[in-house]
């Protein structure tokens, strides 16, 4: 019985979520399946996967098939190079200390450049909403300034007061005689 490692498909139309299983290459996609080895969502970011290393490495080794996407993932997960290197193990080529510090390290690299993703990603959500919200609020400031411009009245121009005639110099000589008289 060939065996292949798997998605089986969960979730509603257009979330779909996935188990990932060891079934019988000959079985429906959502039917029959041998064992659970795991889970994927695909919905977040970065992609959740939920993985149990060692069932996955049995059954890799008992020879099941990934398919491409399994395959990718399994990669992703360090699944295959943690295989690789128990083969190197079982020829003597290293050790199992040796095979273990190599897994570790791989695997700490592997967490700092998710953690660098998970980062970026929330640093640029608090930017874009920062950029959202001093739009808004220069937004906010142009429409009270155009709603105050409206509702002001209009400051109509009293009609002027008519002003004494000036009085000219000659004329101002004839009062000052005219008063000292």
């Amino acid at each position: 019985m060939p065996v292949k490692l798997r998605l089986q498909r969960h979730g509603k139309k257009g979330a779909p979520f996935y188990h990932i299983v060891a079934a019988d290459a000959r079985a429906p996609r959502d039917g029959k399946f041998i064992e659970r080895v795991g889970s994927y969502n695909p919905n977040t970011n970065p992609a959740t996967i939920d993985l149990d290393l060692d069932k996955s490495i049995k059954w890799l080794r008992d020879g099941a098939q990934p398919t491409e996407t399994v395959k990718a993932i399994l990669s992703y997960k360090g699944v295959l190079y943690r295989n690789h290197l128990l083969k190197g193990v079982a020829k003597g080529a290293l050790t199992q200390e040796q095979a273990d510090a190599k897994f570790a390290t791989w695997l700490q690299s592997k967490q700092e450049k998710i953690d660098g993703k998970r980062n970026k990603l929330a640093s640029a959500k608090t930017n874009a909403y920062q950029e959202r919200l001093a739009a808004e609020i220069e937004y906010n400031k142009k429409k009270a300034e155009a709603i105050a411009a409206k509702n002001t009245p209009v400051v109509e121009e009293a009609p002027a007061v008519e002003e004494a005639p000036e009085v000219t110099e000659a004329a101002a000589d004839t009062t000052e005689e005219t008063a000292a008289e």
